[in-house]
């Protein structure tokens, strides 16, 4: 049975404990004196593009229908046709529209969604796809490309997976981290002592989060550093995986990458910008 207060799959969401969230109890005079710990970015949605991830409008199309949408003028509709195609009968023609669709179509969340779709698949098109998406324009296709390496094979791709560590963007540096994490167990610990001097706090936070899992007293001494963090919610956590046992937090700590890895406050379960 999973200890609830040991290792979970990613940082516990602060708003489930209100007690324990970043001013809990304060009385800010003013909003200026509230401290935001996430860099959301604001935009806007239409209900449309709200609603592409949901399936069910064309969970009765034919695969030709599909691969049709797929090709056609609505980036909201290619989405939603990209990941129905990931629940289909593998084939070769649903696999290379997929690629197809991940490497040039000129809407980043399509070409998201279809490695995602295509990683399902799997296949040596698969991986050419995703180490390719690893250089894609868009930070967050290039995080879900990550993603696929280690859902493919993260062994085999450890080389694409680490060289990630060093991305402009701290969803792809995140999501290697975690990666080679459950590659490696306690000897990621240089790579998450690194990232514990990241300039993101998400960065840091999952650093904290991981070192929970390695006893050495390195690990010790960079998580007493990340417990005095400028961003409280680095610290929070830094607090709480001193506390857990490192060889139980291994254990429990395994699988592929999943949306629990790498979904944060102000993300979506498919590791995607929020556009409210």
């Amino acid at each position: 049975m999973r200890d609830e207060e040991e290792a979970t799959d990613g940082p516990p969401d602060p708003q489930l404990h209100p007690e324990q969230s970043p001013g809990f109890g304060d009385t800010p005079a003013g909003l200026e004196d509230i401290e935001v710990d996430r860099d959301i970015t604001i935009g806007e949605a239409s209900l449309e593009e709200l609603g592409a991830s949901d399936t069910e409008p064309v969970e009765d199309d034919a695969v030709s229908d599909l691969l049709e949408t797929l090709d056609g003028e609505n980036p909201v509709e290619r989405r939603r046709a990209a990941l129905a195609l990931a629940e289909r009968e593998t084939e070769a023609p649903i696999v290379r529209a997929l690629s197809r669709a991940a490497t040039t179509d000129d809407d980043a969340d399509v070409r998201q969604f279809a490695v995602e779709a295509l990683t399902k698949h799997g296949g040596e098109l698969a991986v050419e796809t995703a180490r390719l998406l690893t250089d894609d324009p868009n930070p967050w296709v290039r995080a879900e490309a990550v993603v696929a390496l280690d859902r493919l094979d993260r062994a085999a791709h450890e080389d694409a997976i680490e060289a990630a560590l060093d991305d402009e963007h701290h969803a792809a540096r995140r999501n290697a981290l975690v990666s080679l994490f459950k590659l490696r167990g306690e000897g990621s610990l240089d790579v998450l002592v690194d990232a514990a001097d990241d300039p993101s706090e998400r960065v840091r936070e999952w650093a904290a989060h991981l070192l929970g899992g390695i006893d050495d007293d390195v690990a010790t001494e960079t998580l007493a550093q990340l417990a005095d963090d400028e961003r409280s919610i680095v610290r929070e956590t830094a607090v709480r995986a001193r506390e857990v046992d490192a060889g139980s937090f291994r254990r429990q700590f395994t699988g592929v990458l999943d949306e629990s890895d790498r979904t944060l406050p102000g993300e979506d379960d498919l590791n995607r910008t929020p556009n409210l």
